[in-house]
């Protein structure tokens, strides 16, 4: 989910959206909250984490690798945080958009994380999920929009590392500086329906100069087979791209199966569904068209 990191397919995925959504915003999708299915998976979700002492037990990473589990098979549905603007919302207003029946790789990397942090907390519930994702989706926890979303991978991490939810491991693993300015946004104006609004565009094109001298920290390919064991379960893995102007082109969550083989969970447009990878990270790596290695980040 990603270029911005959630948008490298968004002209096809919008095309077909634009097909069956109405024209204006109505009332209803405007003030829509979750459906029945979602707090019922929330639910069951922190029924199971409770039960088995997570995340107390095994840590933050394994709780989320948990519910990571627990999403398996779920399908894949693109642009979903997107729908509102499709249907005729303004970007000056972004409502909280949260599904736990689809999700796309972002979507799953933070319910998950969310879904384990609210488990931690004996009353919370679908409030406190939804704060959760507030506070990793958008810029200082706060959301104010379309702009003040997080879209650039590498921003993501910086920005949740700095007020304590994440820490950046890329120097402790050895990461080499990407300093490419990050433009994909402003390049590609036509395929984000947000930036048909001159003002989301400005402030989208602020925040790409604000990041200039922030080179994002990766670790190529090649080493990762070096780092592999460094790497924990439920660690956020963002995949970084050679595409000019962009960061990552997909994320997912770092597993360790029982036999000890660090794979990626994560929800791929490809499968369409919430799945494990085959192969371990960095053969999973490789395979990717275009990589150049990953971002790390381990959930606090």
């Amino acid at each position: 989910m990603p270029q911005s990191r959630r948008n490298f397919l968004r002209n096809l995925g919008l095309s077909a959206a634009a097909l069956m959504l109405p024209n204006r915003l109505d009332a209803a999708l405007r003030s829509a909250g979750p459906t029945t299915a979602d707090r019922e998976r929330l639910a069951a979700w922190l029924r199971t984490l409770r039960r088995e002492g997570l995340p107390a037990r095994g840590g933050l990473g394994r709780a989320i690798a948990r519910v990571g589990e627990l999403a398996l098979g779920t399908p894949y549905r693109a642009n979903t945080l997107e729908e509102y603007l499709v249907a005729g919302g303004s970007p000056a207003s972004e409502p909280a958009t949260c599904y736990l029946t689809v999700f796309d790789c972002v979507t799953l990397v933070e319910s998950a994380q969310a879904i384990a942090r609210t488990a931690a907390q004996p009353n919370g519930g679908w409030d406190e999920f939804v704060h959760q994702i507030d506070r990793m989706r958008y810029r200082g926890g706060v959301r104010q929009g379309y702009p003040s979303r997080l879209h650039y991978f590498s921003e993501w991490i910086t920005d949740n590392a700095e007020r304590g939810l994440a820490r950046n491991l890329g120097p402790e693993l050895g990461a080499i500086d990407d300093t490419r300015p990050l433009r994909f946004m402003s390049t590609h104006r036509s395929a984000y329906p947000a930036l048909r609004d001159d003002a989301a565009y400005e402030r989208i094109v602020q925040m790409e100069k604000r990041l200039d001298p922030h080179p994002r920290q990766y670790i190529p390919t090649d080493r990762i087979p070096g780092v592999m064991d460094r790497i924990h379960t439920g660690d956020v893995l963002a995949f970084t791209t050679s595409v000019e102007g962009l960061d990552a082109s997909h994320t997912g969550l770092a597993y360790r199966d029982r036999a000890g083989v660090l794979r990626v969970l994560h929800a791929p447009l490809s499968g369409g569904a919430v799945t494990i990878s085959r192969g371990d990270l960095h053969a999973y790596v490789a395979g990717i068209r275009r990589s150049t290695g990953i971002l790390v980040a381990r959930p606090m």
